[in-house]
């Protein structure tokens, strides 16, 4: 350990690489590497040559996120729900609810409802809509936390709100926007209201079922399988039973509620038992 104490004492960097660390134009690893450096020796600091407009810049940006007065939007909107502000910064970090993904369900639903009003009603379309509902909850909710899809997984991981707890709630929010983009294109549907909204049951019953597999497995994969078990067990239906509405039948129907009534409290007690504190 001495050996290498007196290698980076006598090691400096060359004016080229203090150069680009200046004006930013190093990645992270040689950054680290040139601070610890510079941490050790004041010549290497005293020499390092900052610019006034480069100075000027980076302590603008600094001080637009540490000292920004207002929170964003998302933040204010849920804040004025009465949600606290440290809950409401980890909803609006949400991956699932970013503009990507809320344009992505908009165009899903948008073409649906315009293509079964161009096709009159054409059962095709309404078939195609009832089968692609259910799944868009279930995509949110499996995109709304985890280090595959989370860019601040690592700084949230710290919080107190981490893990179980803030997939639940950031669930919650996917669940409360997906159900309500979809409710509204329901009502936008040409036909009977009852036909359209049959894909609300089969929704509730795979979102909870992913509530309740994220217990045990990644939420990417657990939606996968979910998603996987739901188109196939339509394919079935279509191919082998020979009746593609079957999934959407009463009798179907009351199956999903039976689900419902089933899950509900097993999420429900999943909550109670990771926040005890809530409760007393």
């Amino acid at each position: 350990m001495s050996g290498m104490s007196e290698m980076s004492a006598v090691w400096h960097p060359p004016a080229d690489l203090v150069r680009r660390y200046a004006t930013g134009g190093l990645d992270p690893v040689q950054v680290m590497s040139v601070e610890a450096h510079l941490a050790r020796c004041g010549g290497c600091r005293t020499a390092l040559p900052y610019e006034p407009e480069w100075l000027a810049e980076s302590w603008e940006r600094i001080e637009d996120v540490v000292d920004r007065p207002w929170p964003g939007l998302g933040v204010r909107v849920l804040c004025r729900f009465g949600v606290p502000e440290h809950v409401a910064g980890l909803l609006s970090a949400t991956p699932s609810l970013s503009r990507a993904w809320l344009v992505a369900v908009i165009s899903v639903l948008g073409f649906a409802v315009g293509s079964a009003r161009v096709t009159s009603g054409d059962p095709d379309a309404l078939l195609a809509f009832l089968v692609v509902a259910p799944v868009l909850p279930v995509a949110g909710v499996a995109m709304a936390y985890g280090r595959a899809v989370d860019p601040a997984y690592e700084m949230q991981a710290a919080t107190p709100l981490s893990g179980s707890r803030l997939f639940l709630l950031r669930a919650v929010a996917v669940l409360t926007v997906a159900l309500g983009l979809t409710a509204g294109a329901t009502l936008l549907f040409p036909g009977p209201l009852g036909a359209s909204a049959a894909w609300l049951l089969p929704a509730l019953a795979l979102s909870l079922g992913m509530l309740v597999l994220s217990g045990h497995l990644p939420p990417l994969l657990a939606g996968s399988l979910l998603a996987a078990g739901w188109f196939g067990a339509v394919l079935i239906c279509d191919g082998v039973l020979h009746d593609r509405f079957l999934p959407f039948q009463p009798a179907a129907q009351g199956l999903y509620g039976v689900a419902v009534l089933v899950m509900l409290p097993l999420v429900c007690l999943r909550h109670r038992r990771l926040a005890p504190g809530e409760h007393q």
